[in-house]
């Protein structure tokens, strides 16, 4: 046998794996902030199963994001955990992911270029519009709320790429 497992690992298999394309025209978006999705609004029952696994991610604690509205539920890394580069993180915090309200649905989230890249060419999300205005590293994008259980579980990947980011880890 050769030393080549491209599965060996925990992790292989996802760092390869392709995003597949998103389904269908992207969403209406605000184009300035607050930086919302108007149209294809993932159905709250999504919202909150994507949250419950979201809150569950590990060395997570939830709380209000440093730069969203009220409504926006926030994912914050212990700082002891948080290994990733300071482009994994909303401005000088440990906040790397952020629901919107039910009203929207989509999430903002931190990814590598690469992987950030990647979201976007496959129509899962689209870049923050800071990214352009301020000149910022393109690992700010928001993520397009899931409208079924299938894009469900891609979302959830871009979401363990976020935390794994942040963490100093890439999947």
């Amino acid at each position: 046998m050769s030393g080549h497992h491209a599965d060996a690992g925990t992790h292989e298999p996802e760092r390869r794996a392709e995003l597949p394309e998103r389904r269908g025209p992207r969403p209406a978006t605000t184009p300035v902030i607050p930086h919302q999705q108007i149209d294809q609004i993932a159905p709250v029952e999504l919202q909150e199963e994507l949250w419950r696994r979201m809150s569950g991610l590990p060395h997570v604690r939830t709380g209000a994001s440093v730069v969203s509205l009220p409504e926006t539920r926030a994912l914050h890394l212990d700082p002891a955990h948080a290994h990733g580069p300071s482009t994994a993180f909303v401005r000088d915090s440990t906040e790397f992911a952020h629901l919107h309200g039910d009203h929207d649905g989509s999430l903002h989230a931190l990814l590598p270029e690469g992987q950030a890249a990647e979201a976007v060419a496959k129509g899962w999300a689209e870049m923050h519009p800071v990214v352009h205005e301020r000149g910022l590293a393109p690992t700010l994008v928001m993520v397009y709320g899931p409208r079924d259980a299938e894009e469900l579980e891609t979302v959830w990947t871009l979401v363990r790429r976020s935390h794994a980011f942040a963490s100093g880890r890439t999947l």
